[in-house]
C-alpha cells in the first residue's frame, strides 16, 4: 500500500476529466487532500455541463468547481500526481524533474479496455457529445478504482453508476506495491 496524504489530478483545461476524477477520489478517500488543476486551465471556468450532469447521476456535485491553473507549489506539496495521459505525465516530469516517481497516469495500473496490456490514456471529451464524456468517465472510474485499491484498499466504494444495459464487469490489474 502507498501512503498518500495529498493527491493532485491533472488534465489540460481542468473542466472535464480532472474535476470528475477529483470528485470520485475525494468521495472514496476522505482522509486524503484531493485537488485538481490543468496544464492549460481555463481559469475560473466551471466544470463542463456534461461532467456536472454525469457526476450528479453519481450523487456528486461539481457545480461549485472552478478551473485552476497548475503551478509548481501544487505539484510540490502533492504526494501523488495523476495525469490523464502519458503526454501530460512526460510534460510534468520534463518541466520539473523533482516530480519523477510521484507522477503516474490515472490508468497506469489498469488492464486496457480491450483486455490487452497494462495501462491506458483517458481521452479528452472537451466540446464533445455526452457519449464522449461517458466513455472518458468510465475509464476514469476504472482508474480511480485501481488507485484506491493501491492507496486505501478499505476505501468506501461508491454506488454503481446508472446503466442502460446489463451490468459491466471491469477487469482490474492488481500490482503489488514495491
Amino acid at each position: 500500500m502507498i501512503t498518500v496524504s495529498t493527491l493532485l489530478v491533472i488534465c489540460i483545461g481542468n473542466v472535464c476529466r480532472s474535476p470528475m476524477a477529483e470528485a470520485l477520489l475525494r468521495a472514496r478517500l476522505p482522509g486524503v487532500d484531493v485537488r485538481s488543476a490543468g496544464i492549460h486551465a481555463l481559469g475560473g471556468h466551471g466544470a463542463d455541463p456534461h461532467a456536472v450532469a454525469l457526476m450528479r447521476d453519481r450523487g456528486l456535485d461539481l457545480s461549485a468547481h472552478r478551473a485552476r491553473q497548475l503551478f509548481s507549489r501544487l505539484c510540490m506539496r502533492a504526494s501523488l500526481i495523476l495525469t490523464m495521459d502519458l503526454e501530460q505525465r512526460r510534460w510534468l516530469e520534463r518541466h520539473d524533474p523533482a516530480l519523477c516517481g510521484r507522477v503516474f497516469r490515472l490508468g497506469d495500473f489498469c488492464v486496457t479496455p480491450g483486455g490487452v496490456g497494462s495501462g491506458f490514456d483517458i481521452p479528452d471529451p472537451y466540446l464533445g457529445p455526452r457519449t464522449a464524456f461517458e466513455h472518458s468517465l468510465a475509464l476514469i472510474e476504472r482508474g480511480v478504482e485501481s488507485w484506491c485499491e493501491r492507496v486505501a484498499p478499505s476505501a468506501t466504494r461508491l454506488p454503481a453508476p446508472p446503466q442502460d444495459g446489463p451490468p459491466r464487469s471491469p477487469s482490474f490489474a492488481r500490482i503489488s506495491p514495491d
